[in-house]
């Protein structure tokens, strides 16, 4: 669990990402994000209260010691890049934090790291989008948001929606990028808390029978992703309300493996089928508008298998959605 004296091993976000297109001399606002973001001194610094802020995890670690393709720690950077050019719309301001880097193998202190500067932003009443790095981030996100709960004595309940092809459920150890959910549900018990935990968009073929039996051990409401079209929308998101209507708080973790591998190739293990875009989206829009949703990441975006940059700009489109 999250300790007090976690260090942050931290990096301020490059200017040269946050540039774009000028169109000063068109009619009306023609603000782009690069024109409303503003770069804070890296994660020990919290953003002002009510705003939204991005918080980076550069990380290879946790997809390494799960064998699969590495280059994820570059993902925040190419997704910064991609939302520079967004024009800003109703986006008044948001700030970037910078990234929390993982040294070689370093994987636990950067994930304690990225723990503390989450809760730094979650205690000064901001809303952190956390851009991975692989899915090893959510084990960091959950600490972050859980320390933020027990340092105000709240214990209210907290779903834990995951959009994944894959459960990450997996028991061994040490922690890699397939098992930050059970690292969660082993904390929740020791702790005495529940574990709400809902997995959505799970491929029957990326997981095996026994990871079917740990989400059914754990009480873990799951959907396949053959049931997660969009002729399915409506169910699925009448299922999420009920889902959110138990809880007091909502963290977001979206896994971009469970978008199909033409629309997002950039990840260690492609989708053949997974979750259409339009309700990948829907599903994060609809979490946001909820009220109760206090952290959200994005995971497992390498920007090395996604040469035109197509994937980039989707995780920039769902980040862009949930700021």
């Amino acid at each position: 669990m999250l300790t007090s004296t976690s260090k942050i091993p931290a990096q301020t976000a490059a200017p040269n990402v946050w540039q774009g297109r000028s169109d000063a001399n068109e009619r009306g606002d023609t603000r782009r994000l690069f024109n409303v973001v503003q770069v804070i001194d890296g994660p020990t610094q919290a953003a002002i209260s009510g705003a939204p802020v991005l918080l980076g995890f550069a990380c290879d670690a946790g997809v390494k010691r799960n064998q699969g393709r590495v280059g994820a720690v570059d993902g925040p950077q190419a997704i910064r890049r991609a939302l520079a050019n967004l024009p800003a719309h109703e986006i008044e301001r948001f700030y970037d934090a910078g990234d929390v880097s993982c040294e070689g193998d370093a994987l636990e202190a950067a994930q304690q790291a990225l723990a503390a500067a989450v809760r730094q932003q979650l205690d000064a009443a901001a809303h952190p989008v956390v851009l991975g790095g692989g899915h090893e981030i959510a084990w960091a996100t959950w600490q972050g948001l859980r320390a933020h709960l027990d340092a105000r004595g709240d214990r209210g309940r907290v779903l834990i929606l995951n959009l994944d092809a894959h459960f990450d459920l997996r028991t061994a150890r040490p922690g890699t990028s397939g098992t930050p959910f059970d690292q969660i549900a082993q904390a929740t018990e020791h702790a005495g808390l529940p574990f709400d935990y809902a997995c959505l968009g799970v491929s029957r073929l990326s997981n095996t029978a026994s990871l079917f039996e740990r989400a059914r051990e754990l009480g873990v409401t799951f959907v396949e992703d053959t049931d997660m079209q969009d002729r399915h929308l409506d169910a699925r998101l009448a299922q999420i309300d009920a889902l959110i209507a138990d809880v007091d708080h909502v963290y977001l973790t979206i896994d971009l493996d469970v978008l199909p591998a033409p629309v997002m190739p950039g990840v260690s293990a492609p989708a053949a089928y997974g979750v259409p875009i339009t309700v990948v989206e829907a599903i994060a829009t609809h979490v946001r508008r909820s009220g109760k949703l206090r952290v959200a990441d994005l995971a497992e975006y390498n920007p090395h298998f996604d040469p035109q940059g197509s994937g980039a700009r989707v995780a920039a489109r769902l980040a862009y959605r949930l700021l």
